[in-house]
């Protein structure tokens, strides 16, 4: 958890890999976007500076874009001045125990599954697909919720069903979908193909929101979205990418660490946090069309 000298009203609640959580003085949920970076579910000993800066912001750009589609958590950006521009207040929600993932594209764990069995968390796939190559629909690709430092683990959309009920699987999958959808397009209109991307839903619990599934958490960032350069796109490998991808592949080529090992990674080298921040600023700025200050 990271100190960010908050007035002593706000009690902290919970912390994850990125996040910290602090209840508000009239019961709400003050959601703040540290500078922490992950990899292989580690939280890094170095941060990304304004990491947390640019989710928030995007986030804040992508709910807007999507208020036709489903209602998003957030109540005001009117925070504390000590974590302005990182944080916002949000109405809490009972929370679904799972990811909701969409893919467009093969890569990552999904890649992983294919060359072993064909599928993608029980969704058949035709064969000879490679890493990178675009899949002939979307498609949905749930997974469990780990604690910090678990993995996440896919799973198939019956097991879904089993974890949070049929009406809420499928009304999760179908606005999981048509979001992705929504996204893939804007970010093409602006370069960038969304390889895949995931999201979080709870269900209101409140006033006009009870009962409702609410897009939460973060959405359609650089640390949950996997996005990549249209113009060089090209199936059978890595793809140019605009998320943490970079630190990835310094962690595994170039820095010595032995991932299953069970030690902690270490440090990154400074042309490896500028060049991971520049990453995400880049991202931010082809999406919005608006400068990060």
């Amino acid at each position: 958890m990271t100190d960010y000298g908050l007035p002593a009203d706000y009690v902290h609640v919970y912390s994850g890999k990125v996040r910290d959580l602090y209840r508000t003085p009239d019961g709400n949920l003050l959601f703040i976007a540290s500078d922490r970076i992950s990899a292989f579910d580690w939280v890094l000993p170095t941060t990304i500076p304004d990491k947390g800066r640019i989710l928030t912001q995007l986030s804040l750009w992508w709910f807007d874009k999507l208020t036709d589609i489903v209602s998003n958590h957030v109540i005001t950006t009117n925070v504390p001045e000590q974590v302005a521009g990182r944080a916002m207040i949000c109405r809490e929600l009972d929370m679904l125990p799972m990811e909701c993932v969409a893919r467009g594209y093969l890569a990552g764990s999904g890649l992983t599954e294919y060359q072993a069995k064909g599928t993608v968390c029980g969704v058949g796939l035709p064969p000879g697909l490679k890493d990178g190559s675009r899949l002939p629909k979307p498609i949905f690709t749930p997974a469990t919720k780990a604690a910090v430092g678990d993995h996440d683990v896919n799973i198939t959309f019956d097991e879904a069903m089993g974890m949070v009920g049929q009406e809420e699987a499928q009304v999760a999958r179908r606005i999981t979908m048509a979001v992705y959808e929504r996204a893939a397009e804007i970010a093409l209109e602006r370069g960038l193909i969304l390889a895949d991307t995931k999201f979080e839903f709870g269900i209101g619990t409140r006033g006009a929101y009870e009962g409702k599934t609410i897009l939460a958490d973060e959405v359609l960032t650089p640390d949950s979205s996997r996005y990549w350069a249209q113009d060089t796109w090209a199936p059978g490998g890595a793809q140019a990418s605009f998320d943490k991808q970079y630190v990835r592949d310094w962690l595994l080529n170039d820095s010595g660490w032995d991932r299953h090992s069970g030690e902690a990674p270490p440090s990154l080298p400074d042309e490896v946090v500028e060049r991971t921040r520049a990453k995400y600023i880049e991202a931010y700025e082809r999406l919005t069309g608006k400068t990060f200050v």
